[in-house]
This record gives C-alpha cells, sequence and structure tokens, in this order.
C-alpha cells in the first residue's frame, strides 16, 4: 500500500514539475505588468477608502459604537456552526457511503430535505418548531437559548451542504486504496482514517474553506431571529437614529473587512497544506 500511493504521487509530481520549465519561460517572455494582481490592489483599496470614512467620519462614530461590539458575536456564530456543520457532515457524508442500508437512506433523505428548502424559511423551522420540540420532548422546555437554536439551525443547514464535500473527497480515492489497507491488516476504520482521509483531505479543504466563508456571511440570516449580530445592530441603530447610510456603509465594511481577511487566512492554509504538490517538502 505505501508503494501505491507513492509511486502515483510521483508520477503526478513529475508531470507538474515538468510544467515549469515552460511556466517560467512563458512567464518571463511576457512584460511583469501583465502578471500583477490587480485585482488585489482595487478591493484592497475599496476597503482602504471605506475604513477610512468609517473611522474618520465623525457622523459614523455612533454607527461604530452601535455595530462594532456585533462583530465577536459574528465570529463566534461562525466558528461554533462550522465546528457542529463539520461535525454532522462527517456523520451523514460517512453515512451515505455506508454499507449499512439505514445509514444510507437516512443520510441521502436528510440531504435532500435540507437542499430542498431555501435556507430563511429553514431557519425559521429549525429554530422556532423543530428545536423547541425536541426541547419540549426531552422535558426542558425553552432551555435553548435563541442565539444557540439559530447557531444550531445554521448548522443543521450547512452539514447537509458539507456532506456532499465529505462523500465526493472520499468517493475520489481509488477503490484500491481501500483494499491495500484491509490487505495490510487494517480494519476498515482505520484504513479510512489513515489511509483514505488523508489523500481525500486535498480535495475536501478548499469547498470546505468556502462553506466557512459562506456561513461566515450567512449568520448574517440570524438577525431575524433577534440574534445581536452585526446585521441586527446595524438594522436597531438606522431605525432608531435614522441614519440608514451610516448603519448600512458600517456594516457592509464590517464584512468585507471579515470575509477578504478570512480568505487570505484560509488561502495561506490551503497553499501550506498543498505545498508538497510542488516539491517544497
Amino acid at each position: 500500500m505505501a508503494g501505491g500511493p507513492s509511486l502515483q504521487s510521483a508520477g503526478k509530481y513529475r508531470g507538474e514539475d515538468s510544467l515549469l520549465p515552460y511556466t517560467k519561460i512563458r512567464n518571463e517572455s511576457e512584460p511583469p505588468w501583465k502578471n500583477q494582481p490587480y485585482w488585489a490592489y482595487i478591493v484592497g483599496l475599496v476597503i482602504l477608502a471605506m475604513g477610512i470614512k468609517v473611522f474618520v467620519d465623525v457622523d459614523y462614530e455612533l454607527a461604530r459604537k452601535n455595530i462594532f461590539p456585533g462583530i465577536w458575536l459574528t465570529i463566534r456564530a461562525t466558528i461554533i456552526a462550522f465546528g457542529l456543520a463539520l461535525l454532522i457532515s462527517l456523520i451523514v457524508g460517512l453515512g451515505q457511503i455506508s454499507k449499512n442500508v439505514v445509514a444510507k437512506n437516512l443520510s441521502r433523505a436528510y440531504i435532500e430535505i435540507v437542499r430542498g428548502i431555501p435556507v430563511l424559511p429553514l431557519i425559521f423551522v429549525l429554530a422556532l418548531v423543530i428545536i423547541p420540540d425536541i426541547s419540549e420532548a426531552a422535558g426542558a422546555p425553552n432551555s435553548v437559548p435563541t442565539d444557540l437554536r439559530a447557531i444550531l439551525a445554521l448548522a443543521m443547514i450547512y452539514g447537509a451542504y458539507m456532506a456532499e464535500i465529505i462523500r465526493g473527497g472520499v468517493q475520489s480515492i481509488p477503490r484500491g486504496q481501500m483494499e491495500a489497507g484491509r490487505a495490510l491488516g487494517l480494519s476498515s476504520r482505520a484504513t479510512m482514517r489513515s489511509v483514505i482521509f488523508p489523500q481525500a483531505a486535498r480535495a475536501i479543504i478548499p469547498p470546505m474553506a468556502n462553506d466557512f466563508i459562506a456561513i461566515l456571511k450567512d449568520t448574517s440570516l440570524l438577525s431575524i431571529l433577534g440574534v445581536l449580530e452585526i446585521t441586527r445592530r446595524a438594522r436597531q441603530y438606522s431605525a432608531s437614529s435614522f441614519k440608514f447610510p451610516e448603519a448600512f456603509f458600517t456594516m457592509t465594511f464590517v464584512y468585507l473587512t471579515l470575509v477578504i481577511g478570512l480568505s487570505i487566512l484560509l488561502s495561506m492554509f490551503e497553499r501550506r497544506f498543498n505545498r508538497d504538490r510542488v516539491g517544497e517538502r
């Protein structure tokens, strides 16, 4: 088993390395200005201009004081929702490729139901109907705070979408890898943990990173449940002060800064994770 992946990977690396001289010659033959990331400069300038407006203009001082406290709640909700969604996606994703008929069909039904309902109505149903009913059936009515109910709803929604990523990543690994692990005496669980998942991670991490960013943006939907994140605070401030431009411009600046910053961090992590593909091990 150990020789199989290494030979396959070596061939892939040789194929990529063979393109490097051509790429280098092609890039050197082009003017340097053509290879500049101008889009990044434009985005950076937009964020800088918005930041100057938000932090320098005195009309935005009250907007900052009312909206910025929601940043921590937004970040916390994103991390918790993603962690729970990841756990759900592992269970449901592996359930789809399981040989157990019940697990396979229940997992598929869960995914199809969640994907068949728009996100906003589904948040209402999960947070205001299903989760309270489960809590009441457990003998603890109204024991789940609204913030937690909203986060659980978001996690259950994205758990279905991320389960498809898990399934696709695992199924992208040749079946022979599982057979090789079993031939060496490993159990199915040990083979999945030590052989399949490390290889599938390359296909799983990029779309997972995209879903992490999507969860951050979709925390704005939690404002409809009264969760005091960024959007809810902006709406409250604009309704009480009638300063709609200041409120929503500040809100937009905060979201753009968070998403771009998170995108940069995740891109750095992805490049570091895949650096051995270009011989940087």
